[in-house]
């Protein structure tokens, strides 16, 4: 599936994968791919990351409830804690498997990173 973000095209990959039940959505960013805009607030990129993560898993046919699986990259650690409520608000019901990386990413005005597994419902 693909989200019309211009970095597929360039990079050559695709926003999410569907593979039978599973569904894996690649490293997003807090770009707004409509746009192609990206705010400067990491809370802000985390925000957007979800929204576009969302409308992924919901192409695929499921949801942030189906997740089991996620990991957070970020450039600073100190960037991390700041998203938490926006995170929790998220996956705190869910409760899926979770990482958090420090290191560079590929555009220095990313300041954070997600990528998300999830299992589709009645798959």
């Amino acid at each position: 599936m693909l989200s019309g973000s211009v970095f597929e095209e360039r990079i050559g990959y695709a926003r999410a994968v569907v593979d039978g039940e599973w569904v894996h959505v690649s490293g997003t960013t807090g770009y707004d791919y409509a746009a192609m805009t990206i705010s400067e607030d990491v809370v802000e990129q985390a925000e957007q990351c979800l929204r576009n993560i969302g409308a992924a898993l919901e192409e695929a046919g499921c949801g942030f409830e189906d997740v089991v699986r996620v990991r957070y990259l970020l450039p600073e650690r100190a960037d991390f804690e700041p998203c938490w409520p926006v995170l929790r608000r998220v996956f705190g019901p869910v409760r899926p498997a979770a990482t958090m990386m420090v290191c560079g990413l590929a555009d220095p005005a990313m300041k954070i990173e997600i990528e998300v597994d999830a299992r589709r419902p009645g798959a």
